[in-house]
C-alpha cells in the first residue's frame, strides 16, 4: 500500500539497510497489542505471507478466507488479501485472549516489519524508516533489522519484496493507464488466483514463487 506522505512527518529522518542498528526492538511487547488492534484492512499480505501461514497452519487459503480469517481488498486499484479485525473487539482474528499473537511463528511481513517501513526508490529498490508516530513503546532497545525481521533467507525475501513491489506497481499503473473495467476485474481476479489460491507446497517458497512469476507473464 502506496502512502503519499511526506516521510520527515512520519520517521526519524534517515533510511536503513539490513545491517543497520535501528531502535525497534519493543522488548517482546510486553503488556502492549496496540499494534493488533484497529488496523482496518492495512495488515496487506504477500504471496509469502499466505505460503508461510498456509504450511504453518495447515489451512488453505480458502478455509482461511471462508473462517473470516482473512479476506480480500482493493490497494492502488488491485485485489489483495489482508488480515480481518474481529467485530467484537475491532483486533486482529490471530489475538489471543492474553494479548498475544496466536500465530506468531507465521505472522505476516507486515507484522515483522513494524515499526519499520519501507520507502521504495523509482527503481522499485527500496530502504526501511523508523517510523516515529505509531508504537506507543518509549524504551525500544536497537537491534538489526535483518534479525528484526526474524525471516530465513533474508536477501533472498528482500529480492522477493522488490519483485513482488514491481510485480503489483506495474499491474496498477497499467491498469489505471487502460481504463477498462473488464480487463482490471480479469487481470486482479488473476493475480491472486496464481499467486494466492494456488495451493503452496511446505517445500522452498522461492522456486514455487518463481513458477508462478512464469504463469503471470504468460496471462
Amino acid at each position: 500500500m502506496l502512502r503519499e506522505v511526506d516521510l520527515k512527518d512520519i520517521s526519524d529522518g534517515r533510511l536503513y539497510g539490513s545491517g543497520d542498528m535501528v531502535k525497534a526492538d519493543c522488548k517482546d511487547c510486553v503488556g502492549c497489542s496496540e499494534c493488533c488492534e484497529g488496523m482496518g484492512d492495512s495488515i496487506i499480505m504477500d504471496p509469502y505471507d499466505v505460503w508461510r501461514m498456509t504450511t504453518g497452519l495447515g489451512i488453505s487459503f480458502a478455509e482461511l478466507m471462508t473462517k473470516g480469517k482473512i479476506e480480500l481488498g482493493v490497494v492502488d486499484g488491485i485485489l489483495l488479501p489482508h488480515l480481518c479485525m474481529s467485530k467484537e473487539k475491532d483486533a486482529c482474528v490471530f489475538l489471543g485472549d492474553t494479548g498475544r499473537c496466536s500465530i506468531h511463528p507465521y505472522r505476516t511481513g507486515f507484522c515483522r516489519l513494524f515499526p519499520l517501513g519501507r520507502y521504495y526508490d523509482e527503481n522499485g529498490d527500496y530502504k526501511y524508516f523508523l517510523q516515529v508516530n505509531e508504537c506507543p513503546k518509549t524504551d525500544r532497545a536497537k537491534i538489526k533489522i535483518e534479525k528484526w525481521m526474524d525471516t530465513p533467507y533474508f536477501k533472498k525475501y528482500e529480492g522477493f519484496i522488490r519483485t513482488w513491489h514491481s510485480i503489483t506497481r506495474n499491474l496498477a499503473d497499467s491498469l489505471d493507464e487502460s481504463g477498462d473495467y473488464e480487463l482490471r476485474k480479469n487481470l486482479t481476479m488473476d493475480l491472486v488466483k496464481i499467486f494466492f489460491i494456488k495451493p503452496y507446497s511446505s517445500e522452498d517458497f522461492y522456486p514455487q514463487f518463481e513458477e508462478r512469476i512464469k504463469l503471470w507473464t504468460r496471462e
